[in-house]
């Protein structure tokens, strides 16, 4: 079996579980504040990066001088994207922040691809690239609530569409540091560094929780976070990219919202709209397209 099948898979994987986390932490944002929820996801995260990374590599440490790289992208790629994240759906609807955190990343990792990381833009890849997207947008419209344009979510709508561009610029930033340092050893200490930052931020949200009244229900909520859609999706997915290229893995993000819809329907009883379920289709034939290439690039390098 060829090898690039396995971390075609491993996207996929991951793009599900982080569509699916929609319905969980939906659930999770009528106790927890939205930032305490998700310094609680990244910050109870880390002790197992780092025992993971200590048993599988016999050793923790990096040099002083790469924990002020891994201390810039954590601060950009795990605290201010996620805060941007959590406004970007408060402040603009739920359609237009899905479509602008979603559709444009991938297309921002391509064109900024070059200024990090050598890879080369085909012809398979633009098409079934285009293909993906056009399907993730007639997922998203497809819902029962449409995009709205209407100037009083314009603070959104900017927030949502900042989130394509940094979490492009955050994807491609850690490329070259896998040159030499494993998926795991960048996610552990980026991790770390994001949850620091982000701490700041959750003091005022402590004392609102009734800590004593959680139930089983919000601990699986945690749970789910911390241990699938943070530990095991951040490594597979940053392994799987390095090893298909970072313009091509972030083509598989366009099944996220797809995994949401199908959430939606099993926890919220949410409606499938034909509209969605072909839009799916058309979607997953993109991205088919783009796994197909007879050619894989190599895993990139730093660029010249």
């Amino acid at each position: 079996m060829n090898r690039k099948w396995i971390y075609y898979a491993g996207l996929i994987s991951v793009a599900a579980i982080w569509g699916a986390n929609f319905g969980v932490s939906r659930s999770a944002m009528e106790t927890f504040d939205p930032i305490l929820f998700s310094f609680l996801r990244f910050g109870l995260a880390v002790p197992f990066f780092f025992l993971i990374l200590k048993l599988r590599e016999g050793s923790v440490g990096i040099p002083w001088r790469v924990a002020l790289q891994f201390a810039l992208i954590g601060i950009v790629g795990i605290t201010g994207l996620e805060i941007a994240v959590m406004y970007s759906i408060k402040y603009t609807t739920l359609a237009n922040a899905s479509l602008l955190n979603v559709a444009p990343w991938p297309i921002f990792t391509a064109l900024f691809a070059p200024l990090f990381v050598k890879e080369k833009m085909t012809m398979r890849l633009i098409v079934g690239g285009a293909a993906a997207m056009i399907g993730v947008t007639f997922i998203i419209l497809g819902g029962e609530n449409g995009l709205d344009w209407s100037s009083k979510h314009m603070v959104g709508n900017l927030l949502a569409f900042g989130v394509s561009v940094v979490g492009a610029v955050y994807n491609l930033a850690c490329m070259p540091l896998m040159n030499r340092y494993s998926s795991l050893r960048i996610s552990a200490w980026t991790i770390l560094f994001g949850s620091l930052f982000m701490f700041p931020f959750t003091l005022g949200s402590w004392s609102k929780v009734e800590w004593g009244g959680l139930g089983a229900g919000h601990y699986t909520a945690i749970a789910y976070n911390v241990l699938i859609s943070t530990v095991f999706a951040f490594v597979v997915w940053n392994a799987s990219m390095y090893k298909v290229g970072a313009a091509r893995a972030n083509f598989f993000r366009y099944v996220v919202p797809a995994a949401a819809v199908v959430a939606g329907m099993l926890f919220f009883d949410e409606r499938i709209a034909g509209w969605q379920i072909g839009g799916a289709a058309f979607m997953a034939a993109g991205l088919v397209w783009i796994s197909l290439e007879r050619k894989p690039d190599e895993p990139s390098r730093l660029a010249a």
